[in-house]
């Protein structure tokens, strides 16, 4: 990751079948908290088939990634678990808070935590992109939007799944605010405590 964005953005291919456990974090701005992989800067792909990147149950509190404005990252059969973010005051994004852009394809978000808001995703600001195809964000968990929270960037959903996050202030699968929120031949089901009620703009296509 590291080389990769030394060299102003790259592919880094994943060994098939590993799981990648993360102990501590790796990349931190100053501002934001820890992470577990260097904070990404460029335009990185993880290049996976069937991996797993997740945080150890016995480390400290740290997110899976982090994407600057300027970066951008993509998964490809690859699922992030177990991510937390709990750093005072920056707390958002469990498994990802992104700047930037994110591009998930076949692939999972589960199993993560923010005490704020987008405990599988937090996609914020304008130069910010989320767009997930054929993939699953489930059984994550957050303040308020454990599934993904938007706020003034892009969100695309297109044949995927955001199903049993849960939230402890509505909504429990997607909060958005602004920007522009798209969602195609996707579900947004079984959130707790609601889907996408009480995100502050309607969610188009979500109900419940």
């Amino acid at each position: 990751m590291t080389a990769a964005n030394a060299a102003g953005g790259g592919t880094v291919t994943l060994t098939p079948g590993c799981t990648y456990a993360l102990t501590a974090g790796h990349g931190d701005d100053g501002v934001n908290g820890p992470a577990g992989l260097p904070v990404i800067t460029t335009p990185v792909t993880l290049e996976g088939n069937a991996n797993t990147i997740t945080r150890t149950g016995t480390a400290s509190a740290f997110r899976i990634a982090q994407v600057s404005p300027t970066g951008g990252l993509t998964l490809k059969a690859v699922t992030l678990s177990g991510g937390h973010a709990a750093a005072t005051g920056h707390n958002n994004g469990g498994g990802i808070l992104s700047f930037g852009a994110v591009t998930l394809t076949g692939s999972r978000l589960s199993g993560n935590t923010a005490d704020g808001l987008g405990g599988a995703l937090s996609s914020t600001g304008t130069a910010s992109a989320a767009t997930l195809t054929s993939s699953t964000v489930k059984s994550n968990t957050a303040h308020q939007g454990a599934g993904i929270a938007s706020v003034n960037g892009t969100l695309t959903l297109t044949s995927s799944v955001v199903s049993a996050n849960t939230a402890t202030v509505n909504p429990g699968g997607i909060y958005y605010t602004a920007g522009s929120a798209t969602l195609n031949t996707s579900t947004v089901t079984a959130n707790i405590a609601t889907n996408c009620t009480g995100s502050p703009s309607p969610v188009p296509g979500c109900i419940g």
